[in-house]
């Protein structure tokens, strides 16, 4: 599987519940943190319902 690159560059704060347990679950846990991830159809999902506060790239 290929990976990529997520880099958080919002903030969590103000968001709903749902959102910031996504985060939580992609392995973001602080501002311009980035982690390397499998692009598995789950977390491309994942990716999709919080694309607004992150930035995706491919590794």
């Amino acid at each position: 599987m290929s990976k990529i690159k997520i880099t958080q560059t919002k903030s969590v704060i103000d968001r709903s519940l749902r959102q910031k347990k996504t985060m939580f679950a992609l392995g973001l846990r602080k501002m311009n943190q980035t982690v390397e991830v499998e692009a598995t159809p789950q977390i491309l999902g994942m990716v999709a319902k919080v694309n607004h506060l992150i930035k995706v790239e491919n590794s």
